[in-house]
């Protein structure tokens, strides 16, 4: 009530500053009219404050009773909430017995529902992983829902799924045991899928059309291996599939697969040869230069023993061999003394020497500069290796390996050049001082038939 008298005090001089300022503002208006205006606005004024005054006082009740309302409301809720407290307390005593019931009456029975769930669990990733799944799919569903809702629930496995369990156990070892056949689709090397008939070996290896399959169990397919075995293993893996009855020898993987991806993984010759890079290259290209080399003399020698060995059986000397043209220079000098003739067959041999020693020394040179290619491809690939630690630690070993590889696979190249050229050149060496010997005993038996005579 005090603040509607304010207020209606407050807007009575507001209205008679109004008034006074329009009274200034009108001359006409006189004292007299001015005080019967303001008479008249403060009748007015209290008519109004008396109906905003019985209208607060009806809203007044109103909000009183909606907190009136509301308290009722919260009581009701209060009692509620002690209620279902209560409820909840005395539910939480019997959850407790009823667990300790269950716990006594399960008795031995835990240890074998325990030993169950982990049966399950492990024979679910067991079966994920089997190649049998590649035939029988969905036994691993079964035991992962089964070790699942044993764990989570206290709803304990009916007398079916312990049953189901077994069964699935001695199926698996069953399978194991057998070579089936069975039609399913296979993802070939191009990725397109096919179906084909497909021979799975106990649980240790997938065949179809002589070809190895990998069975991945997170999307349940079959498909080719990108790189197969050498042929030895294909081989077999077709003849496996083609045989009816009897005994097949077979490569088998007791991993299921494992090692058989790890095998193929591994480079082959070719794949090794191109890891020796640059100096790989030159060393090979150096090694069948003198395997060329080599073929062409050991093919000259050869050709030149051979018209040697009818020279010697012949007593007339032809010009299309060297002893043949030694045996020439007595003939040519017939009357020079024996010490004049010696010089002549000696130079006549000298002249024969480089046709018969050619490109042995050049064979020589490439079994000593081979091995030290291969100690140059060691010492670049030691060098990456070491930048490629620099760069990136020894965190990664795969960063390591270009380089290791590059430097052993040189020195492996070297060597394999450098063994058999020296080999070579022993081999054609030897040769070669064989018909020179031949030549230089000729020589000598001429010398000494012309010293015969002149004595």
């Amino acid at each position: 009530m005090k603040l509607v008298k304010k207020f209606t005090q407050s807007a009575a001089l507001v209205a008679t500053m109004a008034m006074s300022h329009s009274a200034m503002a009108n001359d006409a208006m006189d004292l007299d009219a001015l005080l019967k205006t303001l008479q008249q606005g403060k009748i007015a004024q209290s008519q109004e404050n008396q109906e905003r005054e019985k209208a607060f006082q009806a809203r007044q009740s109103e909000q009183l009773q909606m907190l009136r309302s509301a308290e009722q409301t919260r009581n009701a809720k209060l009692q509620e909430s002690e209620r279902l407290e209560t409820a909840f307390e005395d539910n939480e005593v019997k959850l407790a017995q009823l667990s300790d019931t269950l716990q006594n009456r399960m008795g031995t029975l835990k240890e074998l529902f325990g030993v169950l769930q982990q049966v399950a669990g492990d024979s679910s990733n067991k079966f994920a992983t089997s190649v049998v799944s590649a035939e029988l799919q969905g036994r691993d569903t079964f035991m992962d829902e089964l070790a699942q809702q044993m764990g989570s629930t206290s709803k304990l496995a009916s007398i079916e799924d312990i049953e189901q369990v077994w069964f699935e156990l001695q199926r698996e070892m069953t399978e194991q045991g057998k070579v089936s056949r069975f039609n399913t689709e296979v993802i070939v090397a191009g990725g397109a899928k096919e179906s084909k008939e497909v021979l799975r070996v106990g649980a240790f290896n997938l065949v179809a059309d002589g070809k190895y399959l990998e069975y991945n169990n997170v999307t349940n397919t079959l498909s080719e291996l990108t790189r197969q075995p050498v042929a030895r293993y294909t081989s077999s893996a077709a003849e496996l599939q083609q045989a009816k009855d009897g005994f097949v020898q077979f490569a088998l993987d007791p991993t299921g697969g494992s090692i058989l991806g790890l095998l193929v993984q591994a480079p082959d010759t070719e794949e090794r040869v191109h890891q020796g890079g640059t100096v790989g290259y030159v060393i090979l290209a150096v090694g069948a230069l003198a395997l060329i080399i080599a073929l062409e003399r050991f093919i000259s020698l050869m050709l030149i023993g051979g018209k040697i060995r009818r020279q010697l059986k012949d007593k007339v000397a032809r010009d299309d061999n060297p002893l043949g043209r030694v045996m020439k220079v007595k003939d040519q000098y017939p009357d020079v003394a024996h010490d004049t003739l010696e010089l002549k067959l000696s130079e006549a041999i000298l002249r024969e020497m480089p046709k018969i020693t050619r490109n042995l020394t050049l064979i020589k040179i490439i079994s000593v500069v081979a091995p030290l290619l291969g100690l140059l491809g060691t010492v670049t690939g030691m060098i990456n290796t070491f930048q490629a630690i620099t760069l990136f630690g020894t965190g990664d070993p795969k960063l390591m390996a270009g380089g290791i590889s590059q430097a052993l696979v040189t020195t492996v190249l070297g060597l394999v050049v450098a063994i058999p050229t020296v080999f070579l050149y022993t081999l054609l060496n030897t040769r070669s001082k064989n018909l020179l010997l031949i030549l230089q005993e000729q020589s000598a038996g001429l010398i000494a038939e012309r010293s015969e005579k002149g004595a």
